[in-house]
């Protein structure tokens, strides 16, 4: 019986980790955009490591969200969108 509830939930987990990963995305996507500074929004995306709100974003979609979006079609949270990117200091261009 557990090795059938272990493989049921393996399955379950392993369906949705192609997924469009939107929650990640999403805090990626909104730490890029929180300050014109690159050393404060550095040290944020630091401090979210430190404290893994990056790692349970990213485990929520590839064991939740990223499943619910295969089995039903429809993703709880929606698209974050495209990259926002990052700033250039003058005199980096190519």
């Amino acid at each position: 019986m557990k090795k059938l509830i272990a493989a049921a939930a393996l399955t379950l987990g392993a369906t949705g980790c192609l997924g469009p990963n939107n929650a990640f995305n999403s805090i990626n996507n909104w730490n890029a955009e929180v300050s014109d500074s690159d050393v404060v929004n550095e040290a944020l995306f630091i401090g979210m490591n430190i404290i893994p709100v990056y790692g349970f974003a990213y485990m929520g979609d590839v064991l939740v969200f990223n499943t619910i979006e295969y089995w039903s079609g429809g993703n709880p949270i929606d698209a974050a969108g495209p990259f926002p990117g990052f700033t250039r200091k003058s005199g980096d261009e190519d």
